[in-house]
């Protein structure tokens, strides 16, 4: 197994449709359960280990998807209310070493069910028209709405996959 791609890339070259979309919202919903209930169990020296050599605490994933996430949120926000936005890309890498990474993982654990349920909120309300409004990308290109719920609903799926598979390695 792949330890930094446990789930592979983000790969979707079909047609993004209701039921496609529709998929991928449910699994945004689900992954602050789903995160809760794969950490719920660890003590802190479990939550500061990381995934693999070179990567992330748990810790820091768990922080990690808050800031993702609301950034993502934002961005669809952008999205939808402005035509075809140039987003502002962050440094992941330096954001994991400021010291709100150090706090106890449930404030970014409830963060995230809040969050989720406004996002899934829009999510659901996106109409065929809003799937296909855009963003640009510094780094990646243009994006449209209906992808990036693809990309997110993987980008949660990636890292659960990194918690939980760092624990069924270590057997807690």
């Amino acid at each position: 197994m792949d330890m930094k791609y446990p789930i592979g890339t983000f790969q979707f070259d079909d047609e993004i449709s209701i039921s496609v979309t529709s998929v991928w919202i449910n699994e945004i919903e689900d992954l602050p359960r789903l995160l809760r209930d794969a950490v719920e169990d660890l003590d802190n020296e479990q939550l500061d280990t990381a995934y693999r050599s070179g990567g992330w605490t748990v810790r820091q994933v768990i922080h990690h998807l808050a800031d993702s996430h609301m950034n993502a949120y934002v961005r669809f926000k952008l999205a939808l209310t402005e035509e075809n936005p140039v987003i502002k890309p962050y440094d992941e890498t330096k954001w994991a070493e400021l010291s709100d990474y150090k706090l106890p993982i449930d404030t970014s654990l409830l963060l995230l069910e809040i969050l989720h349920k406004r996002w899934t909120n829009l999510l659901r309300c996106l109409t065929p028209a809003d799937m296909e409004k855009t963003f640009i990308h510094p780094e990646s290109g243009e994006v449209s709405v209906g992808k990036n719920i693809g990309i997110y609903a993987w980008h949660g799926r990636h890292h659960l996959a990194h918690i939980t598979s760092l624990c069924n390695r270590k057997g807690w």
